[in-house]
């Protein structure tokens, strides 16, 4: 399992990420992605997930391995 979250300092609000996971992003009033918390807790690593990561043009995504 892995836990997934967006450095709100890197993040730039390209919404690359909404495309490839529109159930675990949100986006703030400003127009910043974050990952709900329950959300961000445990994920399994999908295709979707490894798009994410690979479409962010700032390298906001972090995935870390429990």
């Amino acid at each position: 399992m892995y836990r997934i979250r967006i450095d709100s300092r890197r993040c730039q609000g390209h919404a690359r990420c909404l495309a490839f996971l529109p159930e675990t992003v949100d986006f703030d009033d400003e127009g910043y992605a974050h990952v709900s918390r329950a959300k961000s807790l445990r994920v399994e690593m999908t295709d979707a997930l490894r798009q994410a990561v690979a479409n962010c043009p700032e390298r906001a995504f972090q995935v870390t391995e429990e």
